[in-house]
């Protein structure tokens, strides 16, 4: 075993790391600081939980000792896939850099946290910067900050950013940075593509494998459970059976998929168990604040995506729960890594159904050895259906809503009968007058009538007479005599008033008013010429 003392780490830093009750490195870090120190890049691949982050946060605050910062040009730069691994990281350099003669100065760039906070830390200029890939770059994007300056490029859990799509981002980040840089890139696994990055961007690094890549802890005490069917109310009983049984202090439950997490975390609240979720979706607040329970030991059951299973640093996990068996074998080997951390011991437990038979294959080849199987008994796993699931969502619903739609044709019989019965509406359009008043909306709906019930045509052609008849409107002439009222210039006497002429003559439009005596807007006084009489047109009907 190596102790941090012969690291070449200076006393202040030894000091520090002997505050948190280390004194013992493990693997990566006993070969990784001391090629760091150096000046080297290096090319570490360790599994979860061997103590990467320390691995790169000793180093770099050893050889940021010296010099200070600019504003907006940070000296060393830090990239994590997940806030909550980004938070991890800089709670480390925290912890580690107290000591120092000069402090030094960082500042978290996540998502979830208002820009100008950290603009603010950027303006008075930080030695190191913890981000996410993409608000790194909006922070760029938007003239913010500048990595010229960047001496020293962490790049952590890279193969966690190739499922997440980030590589693209890394590729640009490490285009903005100077080529003349150090790069320490670790990653828990070593796909084609991250070879291909590390070939591209690293200068000659040191190649460090504390152990083979995609390995499990020997720590870690691993089970498989296996259900005859894929029903997620039998996934859901298995899952809280195992934890019943076992003394869990703590545990993890890990889901594939977000929507998936929420049930479960229900499903255990419901049944007494103290659970909450934590995935992508939630805002940062309550991720923050979820963690921060878990951490304490307030809350025991942690429902997590994938997503937090890289961010996850809680040193004392006692069980792991994989609900869901991982798309990506890489992904099982990052979940169990929650537990048996720094030596300590953990179980791990695996929930396997007919449906997951190609994923498993896929775990067992890459762990290289078989989890031992555990039978639950005293349920029929088989009988077990997830009948609300049925009713509210799923298949069962969908199958359920096609049923219904084939009703609709019954529905629409009635109305074909309906629309049979249109010649029972045809024989009153006959009624002479009593249809006159309906020709309008009777007009309307004509081409109905006459492409259905032909005989209905000479129905209508007896209508048209009815239209002739109107010539009784052709009184309208008489009543537009009105300009006729050639009497209206006598009145020039009031051409010598201020009165206005066609307000005024607005009363003598209405010849149905008849009350001329109440007149408002004069008072008490009421003009002459209203009290006269008003010569009224002939009328002939």
């Amino acid at each position: 075993m190596t102790e941090f003392s012969e690291l070449g780490l200076s006393p202040a830093t030894l000091l520090a790391v002997a505050e948190t009750g280390y004194t013992t490195a493990t693997p990566i870090q006993a070969e990784a600081i001391p090629v760091a120190l150096q000046g080297r890049d290096v090319l570490g691949i360790a599994q979860t939980g061997t103590g990467k982050t320390a691995a790169f946060t000793l180093p770099m605050i050893e050889r940021l000792a010296a010099g200070r910062s600019k504003a907006r040009m940070p000296r060393a730069l830090v990239i994590a896939p997940t806030r909550e691994l980004a938070d991890q990281v800089a709670a480390s350099f925290d912890k580690y850099s107290k000591g120092q003669k000069r402090t030094l100065s960082w500042a978290l760039l996540i998502g979830g946290v208002s820009f100008g906070d950290q603009e603010l830390k950027l303006d008075r200029g930080v030695d190191v910067l913890i981000a996410t890939p993409g608000r790194l770059l909006d922070h760029f994007e938007r003239g913010k900050l500048l990595m010229t300056g960047v001496q020293m490029l962490v790049v952590d859990e890279a193969d966690r950013m190739l499922d997440m799509g980030f590589i693209p981002d890394i590729e640009r980040i490490f285009k903005l940075t100077p080529a003349k840089k150090q790069t320490l890139f670790f990653s828990a696994t070593m796909p084609p593509e991250i070879t291909r990055l590390t070939k591209q961007f690293l200068n000659d690094p040191v190649r460090i494998e504390a152990t083979r890549p995609a390995t499990t802890a020997e720590t870690i005490s691993q089970y498989i459970v296996r259900l005859p069917t894929a029903d997620p109310k039998a996934k859901r009983t298995a899952l809280r059976m195992l934890i019943a049984a076992d003394d869990v202090r703590n545990g993890i439950v890990f889901c594939n998929r977000k929507s998936e997490v929420d049930i479960v975390a229900k499903s255990l609240k419901t049944h007494g168990f103290d659970a909450a979720p934590i995935h992508g979706d939630l805002d940062q607040a309550t991720r923050m604040r979820t963690l921060e329970a878990f951490r304490k030991g307030e809350l025991k059951l942690l429902c997590a995506s994938d997503v937090a299973a890289r961010g996850l640093d809680v040193p004392d996990v006692s069980h792991v729960f994989n609900y869901d068996v991982p798309h990506h074998a890489d992904d099982y080997v990052h979940r169990i890594g929650r537990t048996g951390r720094a030596g300590r011991s953990g179980k791990a437990y695996m929930i396997v159904t007919p449906a997951d038979a190609k994923n498993i294959d896929k775990v067992l080849k890459l762990i290289g050895k078989n989890p031992e199987e555990v039978v639950l008994e005293g349920v029929d796993f088989a009988s077990i259906k997830d009948e609300r699931r049925e009713r509210s969502g799923g298949r069962d619903r969908g199958g359920r809503e096609r049923g219904g739609r084939e009703q609709r044709p019954r529905r629409i019989e009635p109305h074909g009968e309906v629309a049979s019965m249109d010649a029972i509406v045809a024989p009153p359009a006959a009624e002479g007058e009593e249809a006159a008043p309906r020709r309008r909306t009777r007009g309307r709906a004509e081409p109905k009538p006459a492409t259905v019930v032909a005989p209905e045509a000479p129905v209508v052609r007896e209508e048209r007479p009815n239209r002739e008849e109107r010539p009784q409107r052709e009184e309208r002439p008489r009543q537009e005599e009105r300009p006729r009222q050639e009497e209206r210039p006598q009145r020039e006497d009031r051409a010598h008033r201020d009165a206005r002429p066609r307000r005024d003559e607005r009363p003598r439009r209405d010849d149905h008013h008849d009350d001329r005596d109440s007149v408002v807007g004069f008072g008490a006084d009421t003009p002459a010429f209203l009290l006269r009489a008003a010569p009224r047109p002939s009328t002939t009907e």
